[in-house]
């Protein structure tokens, strides 16, 4: 194994009526909350009626900043940082899914300075200091509910980018899976693709870490034997628990102890879709990651052998690869471009927009001819 760090300051809280015990936490940071939020979904099902009633029994002032994209832009960050600063708030309180809570993130620590967000994320500032963060989670996808590390957009440079610092962790995460339950079939499928993709990207990072391998593995067999059930059962909340359970398990820096880390060579290129076309981010990992895996069967055979031996059964790569294919269809994620609505005229921008946001993977370096091959790959 590769030497390694493991270290998480998150306090989860999971479970039924969890959000009952947000008062005494928010209380231990201050008066002054800055509520951050998507759009009108958590009015409608209730969530930010019960978040505004355990605010009350504090008597805390509240800011709030609602609207953020599904597809996170920086302007938005910007102008909550601004609000934030303004009020001189105490702590930041991101009731969402992974949009939002990525936000928040970026927010906390663009509170205490007096430039743009994407500063950060251009390499030209680093964070000093950051306004204590907690989260409600809303959806089972991303993992961001119990990481460092946040998407984030920006149309003028044609740029998205993930990017981690260690003051981005959450203090507290509450995971109430009733929370989820008026998650829409698409959206809960393509969260259900989106946890599996971060565990691939850690299996397929630099390192040999088989104990990490099994967690992957059992990660994903979580998704595979809940996942098609939940979707033809929205409400149930045994499903709704272990689908979430995986999916903060996914990316809270288990599955890449052991190793230099993940590769994240198609989250790269799956942020390029979304970008483009706003194609929600687990559709664009279910498009990328099959092309991704033809385009690495025979540089990496044995690994992606290894793996649908462990989850299929099977003893090939092409088998593994169409063991997934067939899964992504049964959760009705697309497979290729032309099911997301993406057709060939628009192959050159999207391959130029790889280019510009150098698109690769950590330990599978792309060159630009790969970017090409992988295009067609999505294509086909």
């Amino acid at each position: 194994m590769e030497n390694f760090i493991l270290y998480n300051p998150t306090k989860l809280h999971f479970g039924k009526h969890i959000i009952n015990d947000l008062a005494k936490v928010i209380d231990n940071y201050g008066k002054k909350v800055l509520l951050i939020y998507g759009k009108n979904s958590i009015k409608e099902n209730g969530i930010y009626h019960q978040v505004k009633v355990q605010l009350k029994n504090i008597n805390a002032e509240v800011f709030e900043y609602g609207g953020i994209k599904s597809n996170p832009v920086v302007e938005d960050v910007d102008a909550a940082s601004r609000l934030g600063r303004n009020s001189n708030v105490d702590v930041v309180l991101a009731v969402g899914g992974g949009s939002v809570i990525d936000s928040a993130k970026i927010i906390s620590i663009t509170i205490p300075v007096f430039h743009s967000a994407w500063d950060f994320y251009s390499g030209l500032k680093k964070p000093l200091k950051a306004v204590p963060l907690v989260t409600i989670l809303t959806l089972a996808a991303t993992g961001t509910e119990m990481n460092s590390f946040a998407v984030l957009q920006n149309h003028k440079t044609k740029q998205k980018l993930g990017w981690g610092n260690v003051m981005c962790f959450p203090r507290h995460s509450f995971l109430d899976p009733q929370n989820t339950f008026t998650v829409p079939k698409n959206y809960t499928a393509y969260g259900i693709a989106d946890l599996i993709a971060h565990c691939l990207e850690a299996y397929f990072g630099k390192g040999d870490a088989s104990l990490s391998d099994k967690i992957v593995v059992s990660i994903i067999k979580e998704a595979f034997d809940n996942g098609p059930a939940l979707l033809n059962d929205l409400k149930n909340y045994e499903l709704r628990e272990k689908i979430l359970y995986a999916s903060t398990l996914a990316l809270n820096g288990i599955t890449t102890a052991g190793r230099k880390g993940g590769d994240w060579g198609v989250h790269d290129a799956g942020h390029i879709l979304s970008l483009l076309f706003d194609i929600p981010h687990g559709a664009s990992l279910t498009i990328v990651y099959p092309a991704w895996l033809k385009l690495m069967k025979d540089r990496t055979p044995e690994r992606i052998a290894q793996l649908g031996k462990e989850l299929f059964g099977v003893n090939t790569s092409d088998y593994t690869i169409t063991k997934f294919e067939e899964f992504f269809k049964q959760i009705e994620c697309p497979v290729r471009l032309e099911e997301a609505g993406i057709g060939k005229e628009q192959r050159q921008q999207i391959l130029d927009t790889m280019i510009l946001n150098n698109v690769s993977g950590m330990n599978h370096k792309l060159s630009r001819d790969d970017l090409s091959l992988l295009l067609d790959l999505m294509e086909k």
